[in-house]
């Protein structure tokens, strides 16, 4: 039975997961069915239940993983908050699929632990690289100087994702413009 060597080769889980991102990123979450996913891995229709038990398991699931990875990249981004400006918009237009999970809470479970714990990395990750800018009214107000730069990653990541805005061009140049425009000093911020 192809299910079951399927099932064995891997890790199930990810390889749904996986699969799942490339969905939501290709017709959205509503076009998402586990049924679907397990016919896509090769599994009977119950196989992805065990691990989800449901759309909303595994929406938390792949919420949770997308959390996890904008973390690290965040993480693994330069000290700057120029530099967290970047891998976050480069993390949105890598994973349309997680991204678009993420930020919908109406698909998961928004207080599972393993969730929360993920998103509150990745906002510290992004609060961290605020915390380097060199503007006074940053500095006074730190939560306020954090909301207005998570809004400027997050709502650009989603007027590019959603072709609200011109395409044609280089987003990373694009975001680099607009941050410096926004929170730059000097001009290392302010380079195309």
């Amino acid at each position: 039975m192809s299910g079951k060597s399927s099932y064995h080769h891997g890790d199930l889980k990810s390889v749904i997961l996986a699969q799942a991102a490339v969905l939501v990123a290709e017709r959205g979450a509503d076009g998402v069915s586990l049924r679907e996913l397990a016919r896509a891995a090769g599994v009977s229709h119950a196989a992805p239940a065990h691990h989800f038990t449901d759309r909303r398991g595994l929406f938390t699931a792949l919420a949770t993983e997308g959390f996890s990875m904008l973390a690290e990249a965040l993480a693994g981004s330069g000290p700057e908050f120029l530099d967290a400006a970047l891998a976050y918009v480069r993390f949105a237009l890598d994973h349309p699929g997680h991204y678009e999970v993420m930020f919908n809470r109406s698909l998961y479970d928004p207080y599972d632990p393993e969730l929360l714990t993920a998103a509150v990395a990745a906002a510290a990750e992004l609060s961290s690289g605020v915390g380097t800018l060199d503007d006074a009214r940053a500095t006074e107000d730190p939560q306020a100087a954090a909301l207005a730069a998570w809004s400027l990653v997050h709502g650009f990541s989603l007027l590019w994702l959603n072709e609200a805005v011109d395409t044609h061009g280089d987003p990373i140049a694009t975001v680099r413009r607009v941050a410096g425009m926004l929170f730059g000093s000097g001009p290392v911020a302010c380079a195309p």
